[in-house]
C-alpha cells in the first residue's frame, strides 16, 4: 500500500511539472479562447520552452473582448501588475485581470518568465492614440449641470409628475428646467419596450414619450435657454420584429442612409443561436460579443461594418437632425469602448456619458479604450452615497470613485437614477430605500443634493429629488453656478468623522466650505459668507476675481467627539490645547 501511495504521489507531481502555468479566462463553449473554459485555474496549460519561459498559444480566436490571469494551476494568480507592453503587440489594460479587445480573428500567444506576461497576437491591434484622447464629448472644466427628466415608468406615472414631452411643454416644467440646468438627459426616443430601453426601430421617434414633433418642439424650447439636451442612445441590442431574430426594422436616417439589419448582425453567442426555445439557431450570425451578453433583446456585432455605419448614421441623424446635443450611451458593458469613441469621432457630439455599471478600475479601462471620448456615470461615487446614508459616517463621502483616480473630468456623478431607483420593494442598490413618498425625507435628499452639487464632476440630478425639492436644488444649483465650480475643481481641506465632513472646493470665480453633520463647526469663516443654512449641513462662499489669491481659506474647524473638543486645521486634528490628536 505503501508503494502504490509512493507511485500516486510521483505520478500526481510528475504531471504538475508538465506544466507549471497555466491560463486561466473568459473562455465560452465553443471559442478556443481558453479552451472554451471559463476562469477554471488548471484549464490551459502552458508549456515549458526550456528557457524559464511558457507559453501557450490559441488559434483562430474570433474578435471579441478578453480577460485572463497566468495561474500555478492551483492557487496563485497572476494579472496586470505583471503585464508587459514592450513584449506585446496587443494592447491590454485592466484594473486586476489583463483585459483586451481584437477586432480580427487571430492566434493569441501568451507567454510567461515569472516576471512579466507577454501578449501577442497574428495580427495584433493599436493602443489608443493619446492625440484622440477627449476630441469629443468632454468639455474641459465644464460648470453644467445635468438634470434625469425621467424615471421608470414616468410616461404613464403621476407620483412625481407625469414627464411625456406634452407634460412638459403645458405645465411650464420645461422653462424652469430650462433656467436651472444646462443639460438635460431624456429617455430613449426610439419605438420599443421598457420605457424604451427594448427599441424595434431608432429612426421611429413616436414612442410612449410623445410624438416626434412634440420632442422637437420640446428641444427647441430647451434650446431657447441655452440648455443642451441629452439622447439616451440604446446600440447595445435591438428586438426582432419577427421570431428571435428573422426580421428587423428598417432604419431610415435621411441623408445619413437606410439600414436593416439581419441575423448576421447579431453577435454569434445570442441567444437567438443558442437557445434550444430560439426558432433562430440556425440562421448566419455575427463574431462573438465584444462586452456582456444582454439576455432580453439581440445583441448588436459591433465588430460589423454595416452595424458601425449604422451607429454612426444614428448619431449623427439624432445630433445634426432631430437636434440633440449629446448622447448617454446605455449599458456600454455590451460592446468595447473602442466602438464608442468610434461614434462620437463620426457624430461630434458636446457632450457624452457612458452607462459603465461596474467597479471603478473596470471603468477606467472602459474610459481608456474609449480614448477618453465620454465620460462615465460614477457608479463607485454612488454606493459610497449609498453607504453614507445607510452606515451614517461621513467618511465614506470623503474623495470617492472616478475622483480618488484623478478623473472628475469624466465623471457623471449622481444619487439615483431610473435603473436604481424603487420599481419594486426590494429594489436594489437605491440611496433612501423603498417609499414612494420622498416628501418624508426631504431633509436627506437635500444633504445629499448640497454635496453633489459643490463637488467636481459633471453632477446629474434625478427627477423625483428635483421634483420634490426644486426650490432648495434651484438654490443650490445657484451657489455652485456663482462660485464657477466646474467638473475639474480641486477640493482641499478634506476631512470627515463619523458625525462630521469638510471640505473646500474652488471654482472659477470663487470658493466654496461645505460642512456637513451633526458635530460639524457652525462659525462662519472670516471672509466668508453663510450661502446656505440646512438641516444637517452649511455651504459658505467667497468671491473673487483670482480664486488662487483668495486667502483666509484654512481657518482652524472645531468638531466634538465622543464629548472631546477637537481643532481641524489642513486635515489634521489636534487637542484644543494644540497637540496632535492620537
Amino acid at each position: 500500500m505503501k508503494k502504490l501511495t509512493i507511485t500516486i504521489f510521483s505520478l500526481l507531481l510528475s504531471l504538475h511539472l508538465l506544466a507549471a502555468y497555466y491560463v486561466a479566462g473568459n473562455g465560452t463553449t465553443g471559442n478556443p479562447w481558453c479552451n472554451g473554459k471559463s476562469w477554471v485555474v488548471n484549464g490551459s496549460p502552458m508549456t515549458d520552452q526550456g528557457n524559464g519561459t511558457w507559453s501557450v498559444t490559441f488559434q483562430s480566436v474570433p474578435a471579441g473582448s478578453y480577460e485572463f490571469k497566468v495561474t500555478n494551476g492551483i492557487s496563485t494568480w497572476y494579472g496586470v501588475n505583471k503585464f508587459s507592453a514592450d513584449c506585446s503587440n496587443l494592447y491590454a489594460s485592466g484594473g486586476d485581470n489583463i483585459a483586451f479587445s481584437i477586432t480580427a480573428t487571430q492566434d493569441i500567444t501568451i507567454t510567461y518568465n515569472g516576471s512579466k506576461i507577454c501578449l501577442t497576437g497574428s495580427v495584433g491591434n493599436d493602443a489608443p492614440d493619446p492625440d484622440q484622447f477627449a476630441k469629443v464629448g468632454v468639455p474641459s472644466e465644464y460648470e453644467g449641470v445635468m438634470l434625469q427628466a425621467f424615471y421608470w415608468d414616468s410616461h404613464k406615472l403621476t407620483t412625481f409628475s407625469r414627464t411625456k414631452y406634452i407634460d412638459f411643454l403645458n405645465s411650464g416644467l420645461a422653462d424652469e428646467m430650462g433656467r436651472n440646468f444646462d443639460l438635460v438627459w431624456f429617455p430613449p426616443s426610439g419605438n420599443g419596450g421598457g420605457v424604451g430601453y427594448y427599441t424595434k426601430c431608432y429612426s421611429n421617434l413616436d414612442s410612449d414619450w410623445g410624438t416626434k414633433a412634440k420632442l422637437q418642439e420640446l428641444i427647441n424650447k430647451l434650446h431657447g435657454y441655452d440648455c443642451k439636451v441629452i439622447a439616451d442612445i440604446v446600440i447595445n441590442h435591438m428586438q426582432s420584429n419577427s421570431g428571435w431574430a428573422k426580421s428587423f426594422a428598417t432604419n431610415n436616417f435621411g441623408s445619413y442612409g437606410t439600414y436593416t439589419l439581419s441575423s448576421q448582425h447579431i453577435c454569434s453567442g445570442d441567444e437567438a443561436f443558442t437557445s434550444s426555445s430560439s426558432d433562430s439557431k440556425s440562421l448566419p450570425h455575427g463574431n462573438a460579443d465584444t462586452g456582456t451578453n444582454d439576455g432580453g433583446c439581440r445583441d448588436l456585432d459591433h465588430t460589423s461594418s454595416y452595424v458601425q455605419d449604422m451607429c454612426k448614421a444614428y448619431t449623427s441623424w439624432m445630433k445634426n437632425v432631430i437636434g440633440f446635443d449629446g448622447f448617454r450611451y446605455d449599458m456600454t458593458l455590451g460592446y468595447n469602448g473602442q466602438y464608442l469613441s468610434m461614434y462620437n469621432l463620426a457624430s461630434e457630439p458636446f457632450f457624452s456619458v457612458s452607462e459603465c455599471w461596474t467597479d471603478l478600475n473596470k471603468i477606467k479601462s472602459h474610459l481608456e479604450a474609449a480614448s477618453y471620448n465620454t465620460l462615465a456615470f460614477d457608479f463607485p461615487a454612488k454606493y459610497k452615497m449609498n453607504s453614507w446614508k445607510g452606515g451614517s459616517s461621513y467618511t465614506y463621502l470623503r474623495n470617492p470613485g472616478l475622483r480618488s483616480l484623478g478623473l472628475s473630468k469624466f465623471a457623471v456623478t449622481f444619487i439615483d437614477n431610473h435603473d436604481t431607483f424603487h420599481r419594486s420593494d426590494n429594489q436594489s442598490g437605491e440611496f433612501l430605500g423603498y417609499n414612494t413618498d420622498l416628501s418624508a425625507k426631504r431633509d436627506k435628499i437635500i444633504e445629499a443634493n448640497a454635496y453633489l452639487l459643490m463637488m467636481p464632476g459633471v453632477p446629474c440630478v434625478f427627477w423625483p429629488h428635483w421634483y420634490v425639492c426644486r426650490d432648495e436644488i434651484n438654490q443650490l444649483i445657484a451657489i455652485r453656478k456663482q462660485a464657477g465650480i466646474h467638473s475639474e475643481s480641486n477640493v482641499s481641506d478634506e476631512t470627515a468623522g463619523a458625525n462630521y465632513y469638510y471640505a473646500t472646493i474652488t471654482g472659477h470665480r470663487g470658493r466654496v466650505i461645505l460642512r456637513m453633520g451633526s458635530k460639524r463647526d457652525t462659525d462662519t469663516p472670516a471672509g466668508y459668507t453663510r450661502a446656505y443654512a440646512g438641516a444637517n449641513f452649511d455651504i459658505y462662499t467667497i468671491q473673487g476675481t483670482d480664486v488662487d489669491n483668495i486667502s483666509i481659506v484654512n481657518r482652524p474647524l472645531k468638531v466634538m467627539e465622543n464629548g472631546q473638543i477637537y481643532i481641524l486645521r489642513n486635515g489634521v486634528r489636534y487637542t484644543i490645547d494644540g497637540c496632535v490628536a492620537e
